[in-house]
């Protein structure tokens, strides 16, 4: 009797945290759809004009940040570590030294979506903040 008891009240737990959870799921799809023309073409206008680039082979962007020194890209990275994370959308990015090269795509969406101009804009952010 205690464990069916037990079981009912992780079972009542657990949906309520799903429904906690469920405008945040929701908010998550809702930037993850992949853009249309229009805001296609008014975002790579921003986007290329803070420095960004359009792949040429694939539907990404991709920018490079300098850095004085390490310690400054490394930190500027675990901000935007911290943030990928939070979004669940992670950036492939390499790193030596100062320098530190960030390409953002969807890849459940095949190509550019909210999520990565959400990021970049939080990019631009942290590497302003330096």
């Amino acid at each position: 009797m205690a464990a069916a008891l037990w079981a009912r009240g992780t079972t009542r737990g657990l949906l309520a945290a799903l429904r906690h959870r469920g405008p945040r799921l929701a908010a998550m799809s809702a930037d993850a759809h992949q853009l249309t023309a229009e805001e296609r073409k008014q975002i790579i206008l921003d986007l290329t004009g803070a420095g960004w680039s359009v792949s040429s082979d694939r539907d990404a962007i991709y920018k490079e940040f300098s850095f004085k020194n390490f310690n400054q890209a490394f930190g500027f990275m675990s901000r935007v570590a911290l943030q990928a994370e939070k979004m669940n959308h992670h950036p492939e990015w390499f790193n030596v030294y100062n320098k530190v090269q960030i390409t953002l795509t969807s890849h459940d969406y095949g190509g550019l979506t909210k999520k990565d101009v959400k990021l970049a804009k939080f990019i631009e952010k942290a590497a302003a903040s330096v």
